[in-house]
């Protein structure tokens, strides 16, 4: 892996097997990643950032914003997020069970404990959205199997800081982002799909490119949702 800095802005240079050009940005602080063609030599891969620069600082400055936003005191009036739609925080005192409640299409009531510590409330939240995902996952995986031919031995789901999902070919295990309970469920439909083809194809190559174009057509314009362009290189010399 490689390193280029344009405009005080560190990006990471990775030359694979691939045909097109993919610019991501990546939370929880906006790393810049560019996976390029072998070819390219350093002077196109150089034109082809500064031709992004201004895409890139919209990102990044999308990144900065949200991790200002991310501070949560899990207080009511408070904006969180469940299948990408933006419900609004209630906070119930309560000395029965402590407990998330989806109330109507605009409200989440969050039953806790008298002087519950932010950090207790925040607990009691992500466990909900475990509790969701680990609902859903199974379906989607027994669905995927199926159609991609492989047999997942184990996955889980885990809160990660710059992926949405992992997988382990050799051990067949897949873990999957927590914060996904957060986006639209296509998303999290299409990071499954991505890491199970990690088992048909261990690298981001053609192959595995052809793989998700056969299963699952749409996937890069579910991608875009998790904040990844892929550029045409055709009209890039290298």
């Amino acid at each position: 892996m490689d390193k280029i800095t344009i405009d005080n802005i560190d990006v990471e240079v990775i030359s694979k097997k691939i045909k097109n050009i993919h610019l991501s940005i990546h939370p929880p602080d906006g790393r810049v990643r560019l996976a390029v063609p072998e070819k390219m030599n350093a002077e196109a891969i150089k034109l082809f950032v500064i031709s992004k620069l201004s895409w890139i600082k919209k990102q990044r400055t999308k990144y900065k914003i949200q991790e200002r936003q991310s501070v949560r005191e899990f207080v009511s009036g408070e904006s969180h997020y469940f299948l990408g739609t933006r419900y609004l925080l209630n906070v119930i005192e309560t000395s029965g069970k402590q407990r998330v409640e989806l109330r109507n299409k605009k409200y989440i009531d969050l039953y806790v404990r008298p002087n519950s510590s932010a950090k207790k409330r925040e607990k009691i939240m992500m466990e909900w959205y475990r509790k969701y995902l680990k609902s859903i996952i199974p379906d989607y995986i027994k669905k995927w199997e199926k159609i991609i031919g492989v047999s997942v031995d184990f996955w889980g789901v885990k809160l990660m800081k710059t992926k949405w999902g992992t997988c382990n070919p050799d051990d067949k295990r897949i873990w999957i982002n927590l914060e996904l309970a957060k986006k639209n469920p296509r998303c999290l439909e299409y990071i499954i799909v991505h890491e199970m083809v990690h088992l048909l194809e261990r690298h981001h190559n053609d192959k595995f490119i052809a793989y998700m174009d056969r299963f699952l057509p749409n996937w890069r314009s579910i991608r875009s949702e998790l904040n990844e362009i892929i550029f045409e290189s055709s009209s890039w010399s290298y």
